[in-house]
């Protein structure tokens, strides 16, 4: 295996991808090689992700917003902290990926999707940029594949 060089200045890294891309793992394995503190999307905690699930259209702009705020406080944590740390999610795949695919697939309303990208913009102007984002991509057969055999029931 090879060597890996010694990061002396501080750093904030992003992971970003589907569910079942890797970055979890990823994650994990970066900062144990490098010593870095990990950060990891929960979803145990979430109060919306089941009523998410069970409806969509009616918590679709909740779960956004919950995110938003959980998210928000993590990378300014992460980011102000005074050691190296690499994150499994990312503040911006909320507002350019998910949130944008459930206005378009109906679940938020143009309303909706309005108010939470001018909220995200202000929320995301105030947060300190990452030095790196890394983003993952898999086909969908393998992100299947991995999501099945993770057995996970809320994805």
């Amino acid at each position: 295996m090879s060597e890996v060089r010694k990061i002396t200045s501080k750093k904030f890294v992003l992971m970003a991808g589907n569910i079942g891309s890797g970055k979890t793992s990823l994650t994990r394995l970066l900062g144990d090689k490098l010593g870095w503190q990990t950060a990891y999307e929960s979803v145990i905690d979430n109060p919306y992700l089941a009523d998410f699930y069970a409806d969509m259209r009616q918590w679709a702009f909740h779960l956004q917003i919950y995110f938003l705020g959980k998210r928000s406080l993590q990378h300014r944590a992460l980011a102000e902290d005074s050691s190296s740390a690499i994150s499994d999610r990312s503040i911006y795949e909320d507002a350019h990926i998910f949130a944008r695919a459930l206005n378009q697939m109906g679940n938020m309303t143009d309303r909706e999707f309005d108010t939470y990208l001018r909220l995200y913009k202000v929320v995301v102007s105030s947060l300190p940029k990452p030095d790196l984002l890394i983003y993952l991509k898999a086909p969908v057969p393998v992100l299947l594949q991995r999501i099945q055999i993770r057995g996970r029931s809320i994805e």
